[in-house]
């Protein structure tokens, strides 16, 4: 982000809070590059749902990859998963880790750890961006980003499909 000086100059970051910034995001100075130009964003276009849309049957396979028609397409930054694809974000739910119109990425392949933001899908159809707070054989513990929500604990046999949020632009 840029500044103003007191005297109305514009005052850049340093390549220092730069460099911490690439650090701290994971993200290589290639990456950081694509985000400055004007044309196209990313490396990769990747497959874009509306969030209420997800709960909805015939866009997702059993695996919870992407299927069916009525995806849009948004180009992000290069993610190694082939079958990534974008959730943009529809109402308050989510606050403050989350605003309606931010887009997520979401990674089927991408392996899953206690403290990850993640997209699960239930046998019934539910679609829900929560934390994993713990993950055995028998159940799923999820921590809700809104504190207003309650955190959710789910039976192995209710979950269709889960993966990982790679990215998400805010």
């Amino acid at each position: 982000s840029k500044r103003v000086t007191g005297d109305g100059r514009e005052r850049w970051p340093s390549t220092e809070s730069l460099s911490k910034a690439l650090a701290a995001s994971n993200a290589s100075m290639e990456t950081f590059v694509q985000l400055l130009g004007d044309g196209p964003r990313g490396g990769q276009s990747v497959p874009l749902l509306g969030f209420a849309q997800a709960g909805a049957g015939g866009y997702f396979d059993d695996s919870g990859f992407p299927a069916g028609k009525g995806w849009d397409e948004v180009a992000l930054p290069a993610t190694s998963d082939e079958h990534a694809y974008a959730l943009e974000i529809d109402g308050d739910s989510m606050k403050p880790a989350y605003r309606e119109g931010d887009i997520i990425v979401v990674s089927p392949a991408t392996a899953i750890r206690r403290g990850d933001r993640v997209v699960v899908r239930t046998t019934g159809g539910e679609v829900m961006v929560k934390e994993l707070k713990r993950r055995t054989g028998k159940v799923l513990e999820l921590a809700s980003l809104n504190p207003e929500h309650p955190d959710r604990m789910l039976d192995a046999e209710e979950v269709a499909w889960i993966a990982r949020v790679v990215w998400a632009s805010q």
